[in-house]
């Protein structure tokens, strides 16, 4: 998605001269509210909820429940590191709370069999349900201030890049196209002659073959560590960079107490589908397949057939307003349909309200060479043939609410990737095809990410991500994020 790069001239010299200024204090590189404000989240989220419920109920001792109950909470997510400074402000994911909120349940069972009957056990729960939306809440706002920053290259790692020129390249161009991780690349050691591309400074140079003395590709790369002042190395290893030269080459840094982390190619695969395991004392990295099947399908089907029905009856009214005024102003049906390919590419009929004048199809053709897209997609964004009306229904998203039918009927999901033209998938390739392994959605990665502004390149990059890494938890952070999207509106047109 198009984002704010980390420009390519902020590389920070050995002093720090010219390394982003620190507008405060750090708590492991991150500001040092996060971790006030995740204990007080925590705690009061538990306490407050537990103390009213437990004091209307008339419980016997409601503070003191209350007060144990925000400490279990505190020491069960301590205990599971929720609140280490690697780790807090950096994922918004529901499941782990949910996992912690069992644990805590188990904890306070214990509790309450070894101190006895203190209150009613589904009074004490009704009190706690609270607990997890208030420590998510916290963790959003952590994480959005968490991402604000890095995309001032603040709370960062300045990190130096290992490997062959056209690997470094990758590697570097990966990091600078997106702000939400750790790393901020502030130099380069290329092995072999070549020249790498990204521009960023060489700051040393390790031979095509194995060094005869052991210890020589140790002082170059500690020699730029220094130089650079970068806080941790980034090894890719290729042909000229073998397992024993690598091998050699960790332990140096690894004395030196500089950090390494090695790139082993893969892109776009959730840290949650990847394994550590060990084979004669090689490392293996098991990659989970694409989750396709098992309860999280089940759990979404059922979600996207209930949102669907409930959306619809909600949202009458409102149909019924757009219906009026597409129908006034314009000459031609309410609704459009038109074929679209679904998953494995099923055609299927997809509703909208009607946004463009009745023979748009047929003008098409004589507005191709105004294409704004890149790709196989057409997106123009001052086409004459949408309507007042439709503009306004695009602008708002409210064109795309017919959609529900299809999702109700099970042609569509409410998350998805866009759902294409047959002539688009015509000129697909065989990567291009992988987006129809799932239900195209009423919303999307796309959707929340720009829409029209993003070019095909980048639509396709987020439809794989999300056909590959899909997860129950994904669509609900999604389907959260879609509101702020359809008021901002970018890309919408």
């Amino acid at each position: 998605m198009p984002r704010p790069h980390r420009p390519s001239v902020r590389y920070a010299g050995p002093h720090g001269e010219h390394a982003p200024r620190r507008a405060h204090r750090r708590y492991g590189d991150k500001a040092r509210w996060y971790l006030p404000l995740a204990l007080a989240t925590d705690a009061l989220g538990v306490a407050l909820p537990a103390l009213f419920v437990l004091t209307l109920a008339r419980q016997p001792h409601p503070l003191v429940c209350a007060l144990v109950a925000a400490a279990a909470w505190i020491c069960v997510r301590a205990l599971r590191r929720r609140y280490a400074a690697g780790l807090i402000g950096e994922a918004r994911g529901a499941l782990p709370v949910l996992g912690d909120w069992l644990a805590l349940i188990g904890v306070l069972a214990v509790l309450h069999t070894a101190c006895g009957e203190v209150a009613e056990p589904s009074l004490a729960l009704a009190g706690l349900t609270a607990g997890p939306l208030f420590t998510l809440a916290g963790r959003v706002v952590t994480h959005r201030h968490l991402i604000s920053a890095r995309r001032s290259a603040q709370a960062v790692r300045r990190v130096l890049v290992i490997g062959e020129p056209g690997t470094v390249d990758d590697v570097v161009g990966h990091l600078a196209a997106r702000t939400e991780h750790a790393y901020v690349v502030v130099g380069v050691v290329p092995v072999g002659g070549a020249e790498p591309a990204c521009g960023a400074p060489v700051a040393g140079r390790l031979g095509p073959v194995d060094p005869r003395q052991p210890g020589e590709d140790a002082s170059v790369v500690l020699g730029a560590v220094r130089e650079l002042g970068a806080e941790r190395v980034l090894v890719a290893p290729g042909p000229l960079l073998s397992a024993q030269r690598l091998r050699r080459l960790s332990w140096a840094l690894h004395d030196s107490g500089v950090p390494v982390a090695v790139l082993p190619g893969l892109v776009d695969v959730a840290v949650r589908r990847v394994q550590l395991d060990a084979a004669a004392g090689l490392v293996l990295l098991h990659i989970a397949p694409p989750t396709r099947r098992g309860p999280q399908v089940v759990l979404k089907a059922a979600v996207d057939r209930v949102g669907a029905a409930f959306g619809l009856l909600l949202l009458a009214p409102l149909f019924a307003v757009i219906a009026l005024a597409v129908r006034g102003t314009s000459p031609g049906p309410v609704f459009h349909r038109q074929t679209r390919c679904g998953r494995n590419g099923r055609p299927f009929t997809l509703w909208k309200f009607r946004t463009m004048v009745v023979d748009a199809e047929a003008r098409k053709d004589e507005l191709s060479a105004a294409n704004e897209n890149d790709g196989p997609m057409f997106k123009m964004r001052r086409d004459p043939r949408v309507t007042g009306v439709g503009r306004l229904l695009r602008r708002c998203s409210l064109d795309e609410l017919p959609q529900l039918l299809n999702v109700l009927t099970g042609d569509m999901s409410l998350v998805g990737p866009r759902p294409p033209l047959p002539d688009e998938v015509a000129r697909y390739n065989e990567v291009e095809l992988r987006r129809l392994t799932v239900r195209p959605g009423l919303t999307g990665l796309w959707q929340i990410s720009g829409r029209s502004e993003l070019s095909w390149d980048e639509t396709l990059q987020l439809d794989l991500r999300y056909v590959d890494n899909w997860s129950f938890t994904t669509d609900l952070d999604v389907m959260a994020r879609t509101p702020r999207a359809v008021v901002d509106g970018r890309g919408a047109y």
